[in-house]
């Protein structure tokens, strides 16, 4: 076989292999949401917000199926103080944004006391949690990217599969979703 004969053949068993994939990439491409759209304040993106067992409300505002799950936003309203327990995500950033009120926010060995208008980054694979401090209401504007599994686990608790769970459990049902507890809720009465 001559080399341009060999070479045309090779190109075009290529092309013939590559189809496939480039179909699957399109089909892919069409979970993402193709229109932009907005969520009006006090609203979600999704059919309801979404109540945790910790006090917090969210309303989604772009969910990780408009993103093929490259990020996930929510607006965080939290009447109660306190936050939940020190923990670490696998594959995620995190990064707060305080809207209204108060919030500790622990990332690494460093405590942030943050107010509204100011904001936290907390990367993946540092531990981290947050605390509303005072008596207002508290609103965070909150990003996790990628979004991985966290809105599906923050439905799945709204829903009430962790309630009767042993700490054991929930252990193993936050780590299924891509975060693992690391140790206690911030001591939210001492300010840091």
């Amino acid at each position: 076989m001559e080399r341009k004969s060999f070479l045309k053949s090779c190109f075009t068993i290529g092309a013939i292999a590559a189809t496939p994939f480039q179909l699957i990439a399109k089909g892919f491409s069409r979970l993402r949401v193709n229109n932009g759209f907005m969520v009006a304040a006090g609203k979600t993106r999704s059919e309801k917000a979404i109540t945790l067992l910790e006090g917090d409300t969210f309303f989604s505002k772009i969910s990780s199926k408009d993103t093929d799950g490259d990020i996930y936003v929510f607006e965080s309203s939290r009447v109660k103080e306190g936050g939940p327990a020190h923990h670490l995500h696998f594959s995620q950033d995190e990064w707060w944004y305080v809207l209204q009120g108060e919030f500790l926010i622990k990332v690494g060995e460093t405590t942030y006391h943050a107010k509204a208008g100011d904001s936290v980054f907390g990367p993946r694979m540092i531990p981290h949690s947050f605390a509303k401090i005072g008596e207002t209401e508290g609103k965070l504007l909150m990003i996790f990217q990628p979004a991985g599994k966290m809105e599906e686990f923050f439905n799945k608790v709204s829903q009430g599969v962790a309630k009767n769970m042993t700490e054991d459990q929930q252990d193993k049902f936050r780590e299924e979703h891509g975060f693992k507890r690391v140790g206690p809720p911030i001591d939210h009465y001492k300010k840091m």
